[in-house]
């Protein structure tokens, strides 16, 4: 299970919504100053936490902090289908295009095409699952806010 923190900003009678701080690798890394790719983190960090919503059965209320989890399993099922699908539609359209012995503004027109086909396809897809209980994240650990101190 991949595990990340949040606070919970809401509570409705369907769930909770719980906002997550997005963390960057860069910050431990001990070549950020000459690596690219902590510049382009720096220049553009989104400071703003995501809100998500969570399905629960513990009592939670605002800013309770809880654990969030998601398996493995599912992230790399996910992360596979988003990148490596429209790929592969991209160079199928190619490759089948070249087949018919193309010209090359036709192959490269085709692979864009390819890409773009992909890309609506997994976004059909994605939309087929989103309420699918298996690619949910639940709330391993809560944190239960101590209630504001009286005025004696």
């Amino acid at each position: 299970m991949i595990e990340e923190m949040g606070v919970v900003v809401a509570v409705d009678s369907e769930g909770v919504w719980v906002a997550t701080q997005r963390k960057s690798t860069c910050g431990s890394c001990s070549a950020k100053a000459a690596c690219g790719q902590g510049l382009l983190n720096s220049l553009s960090a989104d400071t703003k936490p995501h809100t998500i919503k969570v399905q629960s059965d513990l009592q939670l209320r605002e800013g309770d902090q809880v654990t969030l989890a998601i398996s493995e399993e599912s992230l790399v099922r996910g992360a596979f289908l988003v990148y490596m699908l429209p790929l592969f539609f991209m160079f199928s359209a190619a490759l089948g295009v070249n087949a018919l012995n193309a010209s090359e503004p036709w192959i490269i027109f085709s692979a864009a095409l390819g890409f773009l086909a992909g890309a609506v396809w997994v976004r059909l897809y994605s939309h087929r699952y989103l309420d699918d209980a298996a690619t949910q994240p639940v709330v391993l650990k809560a944190q239960i806010a101590l209630s504001p101190q009286l005025d004696i």
